[in-house]
């Protein structure tokens, strides 16, 4: 694919609001110490599901849930990002 194809290609993107629900059940050999500190223990599991279930990680269960929102449910700084975004890709056509 050549550059031209490939920039027209990312300008047709069409960018919306999404909310997303992630639960999930696993199994996970850890230190004792980092089940107190909820934002590390996210930043791990977080990690350790990106990189795939391992020797100490098993994943039981997962369900994702993904819909569109209306953008006025968004905080004020996410839409000025959408429309940022959106400005940028008009620009570039």
């Amino acid at each position: 694919m050549n550059s031209k194809a490939l920039s027209r290609q990312l300008t047709n993107i069409e960018v919306g609001v999404y909310e997303c629900e992630i639960n999930l059940k696993f199994r996970l050999i850890e230190e004792k110490s980092l089940l107190s500190d909820r934002e590390q223990l996210l930043q791990v599991l977080l990690e350790a599901l990106n990189e795939g279930c391992d020797d100490f990680l098993e994943v039981l269960q997962q369900v994702v849930k993904v819909h569109e929102a209306s953008e006025l449910t968004a905080s004020p700084e996410m839409r000025r990002q959408l429309m940022r975004l959106r400005n940028s890709t008009e620009n570039h056509q």
